[in-house]
């Protein structure tokens, strides 16, 4: 069964850089997408950026060109690069892939 592990999360200030990682229990190759989510206190969880088995990408307004997901599949590992990070970019990140998630790493960005 597959199971995700978020790390990489902490408190960085504005135009600072923090890498997520995202590490799964078996392999990911033959997954279609794989998924960041965040949640900041009070709003609702929001999908931040995908990356496919083919390697397209897709990002939330709110990130583009700021944010890069990226895959390794030999370490079955899913990553998020997040530049200029921004007080609004507060929020618990999430990985998420064929309806599993992980449990979640705190990103505090202070202005």
């Amino acid at each position: 069964q597959l199971q995700l592990v978020e790390s990489g999360g902490g408190l960085v200030q504005a135009g600072g850089s923090l890498r997520l990682s995202c590490a799964a229990s078996r392999s990911i190759f033959s997954i279609y997408a794989m998924n960041w989510y965040r949640q900041a206190p009070g709003k609702q969880r929001e999908l931040v950026a995908t990356i496919t088995r083919g390697g397209s990408t897709i990002y939330a307004g709110s990130v583009k060109g700021r944010f890069t997901i990226s895959i390794d599949n030999a370490k079955n590992t899913v990553y998020l690069q997040m530049n200029s990070l921004k007080p609004e970019d507060t929020a618990v990140y999430y990985c998420n892939a064929n309806y599993v998630w992980g449990q979640g790493t705190l990103v505090t960005v202070s202005s």
